[in-house]
């Protein structure tokens, strides 16, 4: 029975192999079973959800992770959670180590917030609380209307690095760009290592992508309004790509939250490698890896890529064996328990600061 002491079940909203492996990790953790239910696509790629077990009156953990498919992943969560709902559960505690579209979190020209968006759709599908696992930026927390529990991974990668880089005291924390320099200089600080930046033209900064700086400029029309004159600003120019920092004999430790298009990661490795770098490390708590990234970092200046196990990666792992893994079900297991028992959350982030 999947039924522990205390009556809690956990479920994942995923019946692909790939995507329960996080899942049946967790509750082997938790000395439980995975609840039985069945997740699929009708013919016409309808998202249909069975529940094969009561959990009337019961808390309930639903464990999503997110494949290449975002949008069907989403929709398996949504229809899973108004199942439970409607199936009298007491309540229902979302897991979603990677929570997408987190990336979309500002206003873009005439754009939305997605991220605000799916937060409203999580609530109204039935969810009471979200355990998940270094949020793109902190401040999402605010746009659920119920508790939202930000895990850190960066234990596990400084314990990575630690145990699995030699010589890593001969390291230099690096960031790729002036906006990563925080969290950087977080890992640097609690590894007692150096601190190097990345910055000119090469790089381009998320909120410079589409903020409204690369508009026309104001033209001034005789016949218009003439009572606001703006002054007009001068175009933005980055100076050319410089590393601030020694870097030179050193191993270089590229730290960020998410791995996606690795242009810029090659970038900034084959620049290091310019500046005598003589090992290349890559450190990401979500490995997505969309498109050509895996033969990418193949060919690139990379040596090693360690992301951990929140989004599925397995088939990237065989097209580059430079991708490692650090498990992070440990974590997650445990805030199952501490949530469910009503325990503090506190201890899961001792010495854990906002830049983490």
């Amino acid at each position: 029975m999947n039924v522990a002491k205390s009556g809690y079940r956990v479920f994942s909203a995923n019946s692909s192999v790939a995507c329960t492996e996080l899942a049946k990790k967790i509750t082997e953790r938790l000395g439980v079973e995975l609840g039985k239910s069945v997740v699929f696509q009708e013919s016409n790629r309808e998202t249909r959800v069975d529940v094969k077990e009561s959990v009337r009156g019961q808390t309930i953990f639903i464990i999503q992770t997110i494949p290449r498919d975002v949008n069907t992943a989403i929709m398996e969560l949504l229809i899973m959670a108004y199942a439970l709902k409607t199936s009298c559960a007491k309540n229902i505690i979302g897991v979603i180590p990677y929570f997408p579209y987190s990336k979309q979190c500002k206003m873009r020209k005439r754009g939305s917030i997605v991220c605000k968006l799916l937060a409203s759709m999580l609530a109204k599908a039935g969810l009471t609380h979200i355990i998940t696992m270094d949020l793109h930026q902190k401040e999402i927390q605010g746009f659920f209307s119920f508790p939202v529990d930000n895990l850190r991974a960066s234990p596990f990668l400084i314990q990575y690095i630690q145990e699995e880089i030699p010589n890593y005291r001969n390291a230099i924390i690096v960031a790729k760009s002036p906006a990563a320099a925080k969290r950087a200089q977080s890992y640097a600080e609690r590894l007692r290592l150096g601190l190097a930046v990345i910055h000119g033209e090469a790089q381009c900064a998320e909120s410079d992508m589409a903020d409204g700086r690369h508009s026309p400029p104001c033209v001034r029309n005789a016949t218009g309004h003439t009572g606001l004159e703006l002054p007009i600003m001068m175009a933005k120019e980055k100076p050319p790509i410089t590393v601030v920092g020694d870097v030179g004999g050193r191993i270089a430790i590229i730290v960020d939250d998410i791995i996606d298009d690795v242009g810029d990661f090659v970038a900034a490795a084959e620049i290091l490698k310019e500046r005598g770098a003589y090992r290349i490390y890559i450190m990401a708590t979500h490995g997505l890896l969309s498109a050509d990234a895996p033969r990418l970092i193949e060919e690139s200046a990379i040596d090693v890529v360690v992301v951990t196990n929140t989004v599925p990666h397995e088939v990237q792992k065989l097209q580059c064996p430079k991708i490692k893994t650090v498990d992070v079900s440990m974590i997650l297991a445990e805030a199952i328990r501490r949530i469910h028992n009503g325990e503090s959350m506190a201890y899961l982030f001792r010495n854990i600061t906002v830049d983490d």
